[in-house]
């Protein structure tokens, strides 16, 4: 008896004279493609089709595909479609089995694990493969559910495993919006736009950069650095790399001219000439790369000692590993998170992968397992970043570095000389403590005789007759004394003491001089606490002054909170035109909006100047640090409210911002349902957006732009997608301002999208009774909140927590070009 055709449920399921589906025929070979599909039928959801015997299995899987292991989506399975499925985008007639647009969405190929034969085990009700595609990779899971009743269908579960690709912080199926195939939105194909396939720029883009792009050579910039802590920070929003024992160098590159900088600016093209030589091969777009130069020992370890060695001309060769992107073809986007700064390097270094020299820093989210082996090989440490940070050019908690030995940076103040007839037998050394230089203590190991001929030289013009701090009798007998310019980098196993009370170093070990930096920045580093804050510098006063009767909220509570959530607050908020609503005997009692500032906020609020439409002008305030927002905290502000653009581009808006705003009487389930929607029909035109309670009334549904764009543009596009919407669903939005047009709907205000509008800031607090926050929230868990003032300064140890999680770690970090309406 004849084996059924396992296609032929899907061929008596369509009508192949109506529909555009191809037919269903059983393939010929044993192939491994992989695809997944966005349908937009009855219901959104994600056809998930694996090749096996001939057929593509297929499943449903209602909420998409999750990067995130913690995530179990249902997949109900469906019928076998063919292979030719694989190609299949367009639309499917109205009233036609599965009616609506379809996407391809994924594409790649597919392996089972070893050890597992998956026309076995799809019988027995399990699938563990790795996938190869261009969105999804790594390793998954699909697990069949024990039946509840008379389900018709088998429903499964697919999940990720945790590995390199999976992720807390990226959902996947709300940033990528488009097909891999045509570049397509799902409105463009539901509407037929014609479109060029991908196929034969796949390659192109392959390639990394656009060489023939040109610009000016970026200009040196002040570095990052890490503050030195005591541990490895715990959880996934943080990403953790190699501690190289090299040189900071920063690479500008434009073409075939290339420069090499020192941390603090100096031009040491010359000096590295095989690391630019080696960049100029790439012919790189302008571009400013922050990473570190290396000489790699017999080991394959970075070793300060033998990058001395190697820049004074003996044998070794130098390696650069580079771990950030600050500027690329002339814009900065130091602004972006970190994971994403890594992703564009990664791209524009593409050519690096063949070459010994120049290198991608690697990163791992197990921070302590990495530590733990890196110091039982031998290396100084790691470098922990926060996944989601901006690049600042100065110190910061956003870099840790954790050491596996301690070694610093301290000063030649002298030297002993050797009992022998060459050489010296130690060096005396010192360390600058508020302002005074100390005596730390002698080194007298790790020198070779070649080594101690080199200082010695560069010691002798700098020979003085004093001690150029106070030193021991006992420690200056018989010394030689030099002045204070010579920077060693010591290791050593301890330190007696505060360096400042007399402290001095224990088995200190020399590793060479450092020639990057001046004696003056040298200072003793102390490895802080990880949960130690930073602290602003501003003085609050009246601290005890009740600011919110109803909850006893006090001025320093409020300032409290904004230095706990600055970070996370600038992220959004920093260098936009700002409002301020100050009330500065308490919200019960008289507040305003203030947009000018006569120089009473202090130093760290700065000003803009800015036309209005009369052509007149005026000085705007804006925030670029914790010390500005607490500065306007100070003189009794409490809410933030910011344009939708930033300086010195604040002609140009980088978001656009959908204000639910309901009548008096909807409740709250109302105005969730009807942001859901706008996010749908967002994502329809290929726009990712994020959700905000607003801490009043209602929902923020904010897109972030590319910043391309003007204001009457944004503007344009926001009243006719607000009225296009208002008019398909007239029973649920108004996209008109009066009152009387209102009566039992939501208001789209898309008034926030013109030039001197402001919004309320993400994360900040509203002047309300109960001292809301603005929330920014996942579209996720919108469903289980219960008012758009859920969260309030009560909640400050969840707001921190939710501030620094994984899930809002890319909160409305997209930015995107706006499409024409």
């Amino acid at each position: 008896m004849a084996s059924k055709n396992p296609l032929s449920s899907y061929n008596e399921k369509r009508n192949f004279e109506v529909t555009a589906e191809p037919e269903g025929k059983i393939g010929t070979s044993d192939g491994s493609i992989f695809i997944v599909q966005k349908h937009d039928a009855t219901r959104l959801h994600y056809d998930f089709r694996l090749e096996l015997e001939g057929v593509l299995k297929s499943w449903a899987v209602t909420k998409g595909p999750s990067l995130n292991p913690d995530d179990k989506r249902l997949a109900v399975r469906t019928e076998d479609h063919p292979i030719s499925y694989a190609e299949f985008e367009g639309t499917i007639a109205e009233g036609e089995y599965g009616g609506g647009t379809v996407m391809l969405w994924d594409s790649g190929h597919w392996e089972s694990v070893e050890g597992k034969d998956p026309k076995v085990t799809i019988e027995e009700g399990h699938l563990h493969f790795h996938l190869y595609g261009q969105r999804l990779k790594g390793e998954w899971l699909l697990v069949r559910m024990k039946p509840r009743g008379k389900e018709k269908r088998e429903n499964w579960l697919l999940r990720k495993i945790q590995d390199d690709a999976a992720s807390e912080t990226t959902i996947i199926i709300d940033t990528e919006l488009t097909s891999i195939a045509t570049g397509r939105t799902m409105s463009e194909i539901a509407s037929g736009k014609s479109f060029v396939s991908r196929k034969a720029t796949k390659n192109a883009q392959s390639k990394g950069p656009d060489k023939r792009a040109r610009g000016k050579l970026p200009a040196f910039s002040e570095p990052q650095l890490a503050t030195l802590v005591d541990s490895v920070p715990e959880g996934r929003s943080w990403i953790h790399e190699v501690k190289y024992d090299g040189y900071r160098c920063l690479i500008s590159a434009c073409g075939q001219e290339v420069r090499a900088y020192t941390r603090s600016g100096l031009d040491w093209s010359e000096r590295f000439g095989e690391i630019v030589a080696a960049i100029r091969k790439f012919d790189l777009p302008p571009c400013l790369i922050d990473g570190e130069i290396v000489a790699l020992d017999g080991e394959g370890r970075p070793s300060f000692s033998h990058l001395q060695s190697v820049l004074k001309g003996e044998s070794g060769k130098l390696a650069f590993f580079a771990f950030d992107l600050l500027e690329l073809d002339g814009k900065s986007i130091r602004a972006l998170p970190n994971i994403q700064r890594k992703e564009q390097l990664q791209n524009v270094l593409k050519a690096a992968k063949r070459d010994k020299t120049i290198f991608v820093a690697e990163h791992v989210l197990q921070g302590e397992k990495l530590f733990t082996t890196l110091c039982g090989n031998g290396y100084e440490g790691i470098i922990s970043k926060k996944a989601d940070a901006a690049y600042l050019g100065k110190r910061t908690r956003n870099w840790l570095k954790v050491k596996c030995t301690l070694r610093q940076e301290f000063i030649v103040i002298g030297f002993t000389k050797s009992e022998k007839a060459r050489g010296f037998k130690s060096l005396l050394l010192g360390s600058w403590v508020d302002g005074e230089l100390h005596y730390v203590g002698k080194v007298g190991t790790g020198f070779t005789a070649s080594l101690m001929n080199d200082l010695l030289v560069k010691m002798d013009p700098l020979t003085r007759a004093d001690p150029p701090a106070l030193v021991p009798k006992a420690a200056a007998r018989a010394a030689h004394w030099v002045e204070p310019e010579l920077i060693a980098e010591i290791a050593y196993a301890e330190i007696t003491g505060p360096l400042q009370d007399g402290g001095v170093l224990r088995h200190a070990s020399f590793l060479g001089l450092r020639e990057d930096k001046s004696a003056r920045e040298v200072k003793p580093e102390k490895a802080v606490p990880i949960s130690e804050p930073d602290l602003s510098t501003v003085n609050i006063t009246n601290r005890e002054r009740v600011i919110f009767p109803e909850s006893g909220v006090t001025k320093g509570a409020l300032a409290d909170y904004y230095a706990l959530l600055s970070e996370a607050i600038l992220r959004n908020m920093a260098h936009r035109p700002l409002s301020v609503v100050r009330c500065p005997q308490g919200r019960a009692k008289q507040c305003f909006f203030q947009k000018h500032d006569a120089g009473t906020f202090g130093p760290d609020v700065h000003h803009v100047s800015v036309k209005d439409k009369d052509g007149e002008s005026d000085d705007y305030l804006y925030v670029d640090n914790a010390d500005g927002i607490l500065g306007c905290v100070q003189m009794g502000a409490i809410e933030f409210h910011g344009w939708g653009a930033r300086v010195p581009k604040f002609e140009n808006p980088d978001k656009l911002i959908f204000d639910l705003d309901p009548d008096v009487g909807l409740d709250f389930e109302a105005v969730k349902k009807a942001a859901l929607l706008i996010k749908t029909e967002l994502s329809h035109m290929g726009l990712v957006s994020s959700a905000m309670l607003s801490g009043g009334k209602g929902i923020h549904v904010v897109v972030t732009l590319d910043g391309k764009s003007d204001w009457p543009t944004v503007k344009d596009f926001s009243s006719r997608f607000a009225r296009a919407l208002s008019q398909a669903k007239p029973d649920i939005f108004t996209a008109s301002i009066r009152k009387a047009e209102r009566k039992g709907r939501i208001f789209i205000d898309w008034l926030r999208n013109q030039r001197g509008a402001t919004a309320v800031q993400p994360w900040t607090v509203r002047a309300r009774e109960g001292a809301p926050v603005a929330m920014p929230i996942d579209w996720d868990e919108l469903t289980e909140v219960k008012s758009a003032s859920a969260y309030s300064l009560k909640d400050v140890d969840t707001i921190v927590k939710r501030a620094g999680s994984s899930s809002l770690s890319n909160w409305a970090a997209k930015k995107q070009k706006l499409p024409s309406l």
